[in-house]
């Protein structure tokens, strides 16, 4: 997957993974009566209402991205309804051509996290192998140590998948837990070393492994130190734009090569018509600016 990823960015030339994460209060107006008079006011209207707007957005920006990036609550909030808009989005995405990171923070241990991989590792039925999520990659929460984790990598070898653990989050109080001090060192070094340990035997062709780390852009000195402590793995970075971070915060994530990381922004691109004050019929065309933009700004520092 790793690999697949970085030809699929230097195809791009763009480092940029557009968060798939639709709010109710985002959707356009004429999208909600659509669907309203369709539906009524339920779950499977919001539902129909998250797939049509995902579909225009990955219809303007899929020839400029790599990838996509879902984030499972906003739609496992409406249950049946919103887990399938999920995997519709996702069905949608890859006829694209886009890789998956499915968004999902799972962490557990034994039997549940052995049930949580199969949203990479699929299912098998009497002999029947089933892939029924499609991501290409997942989130993961590593508090519970290498029982939360080792599920997961067996998926990883076997079928070319990924993943991205959290180690250095861009949300403020994540400091909390992973800025203590241990032994004159934070928590997140520690994180980070066994995440680069876990990651150590499915390094890719290009000298990244399938096991990658979330590191926010919102912290830059952490973050290029960490780019440093973890030279071999892949960093997905979240907390661009409307948290905050610019491309001038990144340099240090990305090698020398110009590759090593890909940032994500959900709201500043998805509900960037909202920022410019465009007229909402203008949501599409006006992602594909915020990406382009966003592209143009990382070049920049690359």
């Amino acid at each position: 997957m790793i690999d697949r990823l970085i030809e699929k960015i230097k195809e791009t030339q763009n480092p940029t993974v557009v968060g798939l994460d639709p709010v109710f209060s985002m959707i356009p107006n004429f999208i909600k009566q659509e669907c309203y008079e369709i539906w009524g006011k339920t779950p499977k209207a919001v539902s129909e209402m998250f797939i049509r707007f995902n579909k225009a957005i990955i219809d303007s920006t899929h020839d400029l991205i790599p990838a996509v990036k879902p984030q499972i609550a906003m739609y496992e909030q409406y249950g049946l309804d919103g887990i399938s808009a999920y995997l519709k989005t996702i069905e949608y995405a890859k006829e694209k051509g886009l890789i998956i990171i499915g968004d999902v923070k799972r962490g557990d241990i034994a039997s549940t996290a052995a049930a949580y991989a199969g949203h990479i590792a699929g299912v098998t039925i009497e002999g029947e192998h089933f892939d029924l999520w499609k991501e290409d990659a997942i989130t993961l929460n590593p508090y519970m140590g290498y029982d939360g984790i080792e599920p997961f990598l067996k998926p990883c070898e076997e079928f070319d998948k990924g993943l991205f653990i959290l180690v250095k989050t861009s949300n403020p109080s994540g400091c909390e837990l992973q800025d203590l001090d241990v032994s004159g060192e934070p928590v997140y070094n520690y994180t980070a070393d066994l995440v680069k340990k876990w990651g150590e035997n499915l390094i890719g062709e290009h000298g990244y492994s399938k096991v990658g780390a979330v590191v926010g852009a919102t912290y830059k000195e952490q973050g290029d130190d960490l780019r440093k402590r973890m030279p071999n793995t892949f960093f997905l970075v979240p907390g661009y734009g409307a948290q905050g971070a610019t491309a001038k915060d990144l340099s240090g994530y990305f090698d020398k090569n110009g590759i090593g990381a890909i940032v994500n922004s959900s709201r500043g691109i998805i509900a960037s018509y909202k920022a410019k004050k465009k007229h909402e019929e203008e949501f599409a065309t006006s992602a594909r600016e915020a990406v382009i933009e966003m592209r143009d700004d990382l070049k920049g520092v690359l």
